[in-house]
């Protein structure tokens, strides 16, 4: 097959987490067994090095500058987005990254393989929902198309309203029937639909009944994060991600405000590791709290998750399984999370070995970890049992084999 792969998030390095992450690894995966050609755009911070790094690693790439947005205008600019979006039915920030030389490219591609007669061994995949926007409706009728959603637009705003968590719930009360019927409306011109979680799965099916969608996890590159040594004891907290992501950032405000201060009165010695790329002021801030480090980007999250007694993820908001929680179990390190952190994971229940401990509340947060601190036995029951899941079910080998059935699956429909 040939592999037409949008992604308007440059993918490298894979370091850099969340939609890079898996964009790369599933590229990374396609491109020992078919032809791929990736497009994608480059913001001002990617490096010339970066570049030839994703060069390297794919055999064809397109490359586009990444339009120039400005989120500091003022109410009028905000307001005709928003009659923009009433209007046309397209979010703003998908517009914001929509590149009109990166549609003309895929259009020129697409129509040149149609005109060979090549259209039956092409797919085209789009990663994560925002690129669906350079896909023609009436492609679907020749080409296998693929959208593989990462996280849904309308469900996380649905989330944030749910959860009381909405920065601007004015906003997104308004946006969230737009969402809806945008997600159903660009769903609709795809072979193929693919999320990361079977709730996810059902959110879908709702929108668009007869789909062809299959749910498709993330994974770890299991290199990266090996199994720990050693339990290294005391009472060290830590918690990862990327700092200026909205999810990762109301985690972490809540960890360090609400739980963190409650466990210190037990435990006068612990110590909180906020690690992460980007650290916006709202949690820089957070290292003036007592025993909080905010460490911002680091050579290696894997060193951070070892020297941890617990890996506490917290999360309220976020869509889909999160690459923080398998990362954290394939390094062995006890994971103790919130239903959101844990979310698409089987952790707990009959004949399903103990993966990790589970809190939502204020109070199960700090029992759990005193429990944690005080049981070395619990501590190497998760750590064993979570890397063993991982290594089964969560390795970028596993999703990169199931992307692939599915691509093949609707090429040969099309051919």
């Amino acid at each position: 097959m040939k592999i037409l792969m949008l992604s308007s998030t440059f993918p490298y390095p894979p370091t850099r987490g969340g939609t890079q992450v898996r964009t790369f690894h599933l590229m990374k995966y396609l491109t020992q067994r078919h032809h791929v050609i990736l497009v994608t755009q480059r913001s001002p911070d990617v490096t010339e090095e970066e570049v030839e790094g994703l060069r390297g690693c794919v055999q064809d790439v397109a490359i586009f500058a990444r339009p120039a947005f400005s989120s500091m205008d003022g109410a009028f600019s905000k307001v005709k987005r928003f009659a923009n979006f009433l209007r046309e039915g397209t979010p703003p920030n998908v517009l914001s990254s929509y590149s009109l030389k990166m549609q003309n490219w895929v259009d020129r591609y697409v129509e040149s393989a149609i005109a060979k007669g090549e259209a039956g061994d092409l797919v085209i995949t789009c990663e994560h929902s925002v690129n669906e926007i350079y896909v023609r409706p009436e492609w679907e009728s020749k080409i296998a198309t693929v959208v593989n959603i990462h996280s849904s637009l309308y469900g996380t705003c649905r989330q944030l309203l749910e959860t009381n968590t909405s920065e601007k719930p004015l906003r997104d009360r308004l946006q969230l029937p737009l969402l809806q019927r945008y997600e159903q409306r660009y769903c609709s011109k795809f072979s193929g639909i693919v999320v990361t979680t079977e709730e996810d799965q059902k959110q879908i099916l709702d929108l668009k009944p007869r789909a062809k969608i299959a749910a498709i996890a993330n994974g770890v590159d299991l290199t990266r994060f090996p199994l720990r040594q050693f339990d290294p004891g005391r009472h060290q907290l830590v918690f990862s991600g990327a700092m200026d992501n909205l999810p990762n950032i109301d985690a972490a405000r809540f960890l360090a405000l609400e739980v963190f201060p409650l466990v210190r009165l037990r435990y006068p010695d612990a110590t909180l590791a906020l690690v992460g790329s980007r650290p916006v002021p709202e949690v820089q801030e957070l290292a003036n709290q007592p025993g909080v480090t905010v460490t911002g980007q680091v050579p290696s999250i894997a060193e951070y998750l070892h020297q941890a007694t617990v890996c506490v993820i917290p999360m309220r908001t976020g869509y889909g399984i999160k690459n923080k929680t398998l990362e954290a179990m394939a390094a062995g390190t006890p994971v103790l999370a919130s239903d959101r952190g844990l979310e698409g994971l089987t952790v707990e229940g009959p004949n399903v070995p103990l993966r990790a401990l589970r809190a939502n509340e204020v109070n199960e947060y700090v029992a759990a970890i005193g429990r944690l601190f005080e049981d070395r036995r619990l501590r190497d029951q998760l750590s064993v049992n979570a890397r063993r899941f991982v290594e089964q079910d969560y390795t970028w080998e596993v999703a990169g084999d199931r992307y692939e059935t599915l691509l093949r699956e609707l090429s040969t429909s099309k051919s």
